[in-house]
């Protein structure tokens, strides 16, 4: 009778499912300054590593971010790399990661991803990832440069690889013009990717409860 108590709670032990591993990521954009919040936001329900650009740097606060989150900047792409055959970083964060989530995208950073450039860390990952598995991106810019014509040609570009868009709201953004471009709140930037994923997950079960 124990024994089998026993067995039953080591099948549910072993079949329980783990938690999302996600991928978030910052560009160069002011709202970097929120992208500590974000991770506070995606703790709780996922395992959760970072991956930040150069640029973005100048806004986010390293300290603002969850102690057990690990955080990626292009000096560590190659800093673990002597010899062929060593892990390269841009690679294993792709092999990890079962969502990427970039938010803040700058106007940059989108318009790398458009084009298929690959010149730093996030952008290597992007450049290698499988679109079986979904990324999201939350633009953040000022209202002209969101508005600018490239911004649409690019966006497009992302439309067709299969990327996920979470809108920029309309505000008075950090240069002090009013207008579209400002990054959508962290929170419904996690609700967004949760219930995109749990809803996921639902289908991949048959849809029983």
């Amino acid at each position: 009778m124990e024994n089998g108590k026993r067995d039953r709670e080591d099948m549910e032990v072993k079949t329980a499912p783990r938690k999302p591993r996600v991928l978030l990521a910052a560009s160069g954009s002011v709202a970097a300054i929120k992208f500590g919040n974000l991770c506070h936001c995606f703790t709780e329900w996922a395992d959760v590593r970072a991956v930040v650009s150069k640029s973005s740097l100048h806004f986010l606060d390293r300290h603002s971010l969850p102690q057990e989150v690990t955080l990626y900047t292009d000096e560590d792409e190659w800093s673990s790399w002597k010899k062929i055959g060593d892990p390269v970083l841009h690679i294993e964060l792709r092999r990890w990661a079962d969502v990427l989530v970039i938010a803040p995208l700058s106007a940059n950073t989108l318009g790398k991803i458009a084009g298929g450039l690959c010149d730093n860390l996030l952008t290597c990952i992007i450049r290698a990832w499988d679109y079986s598995k979904p990324l999201f991106v939350a633009p953040a810019m000022n209202t002209l440069m969101w508005n600018n014509p490239f911004t649409e040609r690019h966006l497009l570009s992302l439309d067709e690889l299969g990327i996920t868009l979470i809108p920029p709201i309309k505000k008075r953004l950090a240069c002090g013009d009013y207008g579209n471009g400002a990054m959508a709140e962290p929170s419904l930037i996690y609700s967004t990717v949760r219930l995109f994923w749990e809803s996921q997950a639902h289908q991949q079960s048959g849809g029983t409860s």
